[in-house]
């Protein structure tokens, strides 16, 4: 029998700027308290900070790539099998990748103390877009630690 309730996906709203639904999912996450409009001044105002140093490419196109270098492939899950816990190597859903590249940008981009927000999530995302940066440290480490426990991946079910 589940432990757990079934996950409903619910429909994502495209945002109102760039009529997108990872910008509104962005939007989402930056959000704290319900203060909806605040986030939204966070997140456009550090798209358009992306476009201001980089005149060639749009600033979606940024920020698409941003999410897609940091998107994890695969990842570890505790499996408890005959009384010993393995970490066990999973293939991440589409779903699932997106939110957690998302929750490492924000998360990184809050642990930059010392600058405004939105500059602070212009610069992790412009250092994601380019390859570099913390949340794509992060997907690495994530990759790594699935690379060194590939041995118990005969225990996915």
């Amino acid at each position: 029998m589940a432990r757990r309730k079934r996950v409903y996906n619910k429909e994502v709203r495209k945002d109102s700027r760039y009529d997108s639904e990872l910008v509104a999912t962005l939007i989402s996450n930056i959000m704290l308290d319900g203060k909806k409009s605040l986030a939204e001044r966070i997140v456009y105002s550090a798209i358009e900070a992306l476009n201001e140093k980089t005149d060639s490419v749009d600033p979606l196109e940024l920020f698409n790539r941003a999410i897609e270098n940091t998107k994890p492939r695969v990842e570890v899950k505790a499996r408890r099998v005959g009384g010993a816990t393995y970490q066990v190597p999973l293939e991440v859903s589409p779903r699932r990748q997106e939110s957690l590249a998302m929750r490492w940008i924000v998360g990184f981009a809050r642990g930059r103390k010392g600058q405004a927000m939105h500059r602070a999530l212009a610069n992790e995302l412009k250092d994601a877009a380019q390859g570099q940066g913390n949340a794509v440290r992060k997907r690495d480490d994530v990759h790594k630690q699935a690379q060194a426990n590939r041995a118990f991946a005969h225990f996915r079910f």
